[in-house]
């Protein structure tokens, strides 16, 4: 069986549909990145009029920091909510009666993740040059690359706990809002990997997000990018989403066996 677009798109708009007469659940979408924003926004607002030049490039790599992290975190939060939207209406064993093959499922909730992760980003962006005058497109091109690599970071932190529902059941739902926001110390989102002990610091480098940040870091302070930095981050990111992909197949084929598709979230 080929997959289907036509499948893939009818699980994006039922998602879609979810959202379109949900004012809190919008609101929601856009609430996390924007209060985090504030919070570190005026942390380091108060920090560049503190320490004069130093304090503005500090200031400026924490506003970058906590955009960009939100793109790990909204994507991860993108697929395994939507994972969770089936758990709770009891729609999981319908959907998989039918001709939906588990790579379609997996694209749907990717491209909602994708549409999730932007539509909560760009008011946060709006925020920061407004409230901060920082405009998080000066940091080029380079940019995109950025977003790719920790917006992939999310996704396979997602097929591992979408895996581990699989496993446990809707009782390990938890672990949606846990892990990624767990990652965060080792993930070097406002300081380098240096500023960790000996012993976490190669815990740090096996994760893309460091290498990501390490750049962030080289274009903000030396106005050019980390090339060999971003090369270890696309490489981690292709070995844990294979990973990850591995993981996600195997505890499929479990729960399959097991007639834990029709029973999970009862």
């Amino acid at each position: 069986m080929k997959t289907s677009l036509r499948r893939i798109w009818a699980m994006i708009y039922r998602h879609l549909a979810v959202y379109r007469r949900s004012w809190p659940r919008v609101a929601e979408i856009a609430y996390w990145p924007t209060l985090n924003l504030l919070i570190w926004g005026f942390t380091a607002s108060y920090i560049a009029h503190l320490r004069g030049a130093p304090g503005v490039q500090t200031g400026g790599a924490l506003i970058a920091g906590v955009l960009l992290w939100e793109i790990t975190l909204r994507g991860q939060l993108g697929v395994t909510l939507g994972f969770l939207e089936e758990i709770w209406s009891r729609n999981l064993g319908h959907i998989f009666v039918s001709p939906l093959r588990p790579a379609e499922l997996l694209a749907a909730l990717l491209s909602v993740s994708l549409l999730r992760t932007l539509a909560g980003l760009f008011p946060a962006t709006i925020i920061a040059y407004l409230l901060y005058h920082y405009n998080i497109l000066l940091l080029g091109p380079v940019l995109l690359l950025f977003f790719v690599n920790l917006l992939f970071m999310g996704w396979w932190i997602a097929l591992g706990i979408v895996s581990l529902l699989f496993r446990y059941g809707a009782g390990a739902e938890a672990l949606a809002w846990t892990i990624a926001f767990g990652i965060t110390p080792v993930a070097c989102v406002y300081y380098p990997a240096s500023a960790l002990p000996v012993w976490l610091q190669p815990v740090a480098m096996a994760l893309p997000a460091a290498h990501v940040f390490a750049g962030m870091r080289a274009g903000l302070f030396q106005h050019a990018a980390d090339w060999p930095d971003l090369a270890s981050a696309c490489a981690l990111n292709l070995a844990w989403m294979l990973l990850a992909i591995v993981v996600f197949s195997a505890e499929f084929r479990r729960a399959r066996i097991r007639g834990a598709l029709i029973s999970i979230g009862e």
